[in-house]
């Protein structure tokens, strides 16, 4: 199986080597590209050539400058990225969250347990389900 290029986009270290060590138990090779802000997000996204674009993007809703919503909007706008499968992963529970998430087209919304066990478990079942089972879309 291919490695598969994931782009995190996450602000806090310990989520982010959370989401690492989830994929590492998993076994699956993959390359993990973090940003770290929303405007680096928004500057990477304005860049972005059919030789970089990830497999799939891993989108916190909370972050600095550009919140993850209008990341979102940003790659779903874009002819090069529309495709990308976009999972929400953050600690928002607000009903409000979910619904503008989906009203702009994310593929799954995921809720990040406090528990470590259950994080990993969480991040193991996006690898389990997007990685494994699902069929992305080829790059051009």
């Amino acid at each position: 199986m291919k490695p598969i290029n994931i782009l995190l986009i996450e602000d806090n270290p310990g989520d982010i080597e959370l989401v690492r060590e989830g994929f590492r138990q998993a076994k699956v090779t993959n390359e993990i590209r973090v940003i770290t802000d929303g405007q680096i997000a928004w500057d990477f996204f304005d860049q972005l050539q059919p030789d970089n674009l990830p497999d799939i993007v891993l989108l916190d809703i909370n972050l600095p400058k550009v919140d993850g919503i209008e990341i979102l909007q940003k790659i779903r706008a874009s002819e090069i990225s529309h495709n990308i499968p976009v999972i929400i992963l953050t600690s928002s529970e607000a009903d409000e969250d979910v619904t503008r998430s989906y009203d702009e087209r994310v593929n799954s919304y995921v809720t990040k347990p406090v528990d470590f066990a259950k994080f990993l478990t969480v991040i193991q079942s996006v690898e389990d389900f997007w990685l494994s089972v699902v069929k992305l879309p080829t790059k051009n």
